[in-house]
């Protein structure tokens, strides 16, 4: 059994090893290969490019990878249409995978598209290329299901990994005493994002924030996850640029104990803030594109809001302070307000516990099975047709 997986981001490769580890169960000499991170290069992926090459968000930006990017699906499709493998899965970075899996789908390749673009929210006219490229799409919303469902689109809800992998309640206490924190220390997690070019905008504002936040609480304390090594360069080179008048601890990887450990999140749109929600923490989320990108974005979103979070609570659960007014002042006065707000934290961990237990669904194991459904039916599609010829072959006998 040979499986092809492209992923464009961390988030992918954390949904990807958890689908590889359940498809083995069901195929335990099951070959896997394509583009993957390091999570699943580890449990034994073949990734043809790094998948860093992928990682590029917003309209304008993709431009200037575009030759790159277009080059890489080019090769890819060249390969799998030679070299056939028995289902292609693109895990999120619709804009790639949607017309590779199109290209694949049409050379007879069973396709399956893993996370759902948000065709619900903008764009929505991508449903009939949807339609076109993929064989089933799994969903980790619920919401997301009903859409694909309404336009006659194969889909499967499966949950989240994040919600089956993290507890109702978590263990805030343990976290803490892992950064030697006291017990009146306020702890803020900044998390500009994972790709470079969300660091690059959010990074010195959320600097900014951390002094303003400071000034006002002498308690607070700043603890910064790095995505990888190279976001972590960054990072330090901003810091080191800036020179704060307040200490920022920059922390490799481990942006769960981070998050654990956080009495406020202050964060990127994306799926950390999913993370964030199913910890039970008070988060403020906020996002810079360039200023064209943003203009075309505001014509084409429906939706009232950009965070999972707000999403799946159909209403504002938390701050969304985004472009222009994502001021390191604004941004502070979010932060500390929900730093000294006891109520309106016990609100939250209610919402966000409700919207837990609808997502613990045990995605990886339920994405697998989908995906096995998917394989055998076509296997049955086969041994029928095979069946049918022997038929007459031997009436023609």
């Amino acid at each position: 059994m040979r499986i092809a997986i492209v992923v464009g981001e961390t988030s992918g490769d954390m949904l990807g090893i958890g689908l590889m580890k359940a498809l083995k169960k069901h195929y335990p000499d099951a070959t896997f290969e394509g583009i993957g991170g390091p999570l699943m290069e580890a449990e034994g992926f073949e990734s043809f490019v790094p998948m860093e090459r992928l990682a590029v968000m917003g309209l304008v930006e993709i431009l200037g990878r575009l030759f790159e990017l277009l080059k890489v699906r080019k090769n890819l499709v060249k390969y799998w249409q030679q070299n056939p493998p028995d289902v292609f899965i693109g895990i999120d970075a619709p804009e790639f995978n949607t017309q590779l899996e199109y290209k694949l789908k049409q050379s007879g390749i069973k396709t399956v598209h893993y996370v759902s673009p948000s065709v619900w929210a903008w764009r929505s006219k991508r449903i009939h290329k949807i339609k076109k490229s993929v064989d089933l799409m799994l969903t980790l919303l619920p919401f997301e299901a009903k859409f694909y469902q309404d336009h006659d689109v194969p889909v499967s809800f499966v949950g989240h990994n994040l919600a089956d992998s993290i507890a109702f309640e978590s263990n805030s206490e343990v976290a803490r005493q892992f950064f030697n924190f006291d017990t009146t220390d306020k702890v803020v997690c900044l998390m500009p994002g994972s790709r470079g070019s969300e660091v690059e905008k959010l990074c010195p504002v959320f600097i900014q924030t951390a002094e303003l936040v400071f000034a006002k609480n002498p308690h607070a304390r700043f603890i910064l996850p790095a995505a990888n090594d190279t976001r972590k360069q960054q990072i330090q080179k901003f810091i080191s640029e800036m020179q704060p008048t307040v200490k920022i601890d920059i922390i490799d990887g481990n942006s769960k104990v981070c998050m654990q450990a956080a009495d406020v999140i202050l964060l990127a749109s994306g799926t950390a803030t999913l993370e964030g929600m199913l910890l039970k923490k008070p988060m403020i989320v906020s996002y810079i594109l360039s200023p064209i990108t943003a203009m075309i974005m505001r014509r084409l979103i429906k939706q009232d809001f950009i965070s999972l979070p707000n999403l799946l609570a159909g209403r504002e659960v938390v701050p969304e302070i985004l472009q222009e007014n994502a001021t390191a002042e604004n941004l502070a006065n979010a932060v500390s307000e929900r730093l000294d707000d006891e109520n309106l934290v016990q609100q939250l961990q209610e919402t966000f516990l409700d919207i837990h237990k609808q997502l613990k669904c045990d995605a990886n194991e339920q994405a697998a099975q989908a995906v096995v459904n998917l394989l055998e039916s076509q296997f049955e599609t086969q041994l029928d047709s095979q069946s049918n010829t022997s038929s007459l072959d031997k009436k023609n006998d």
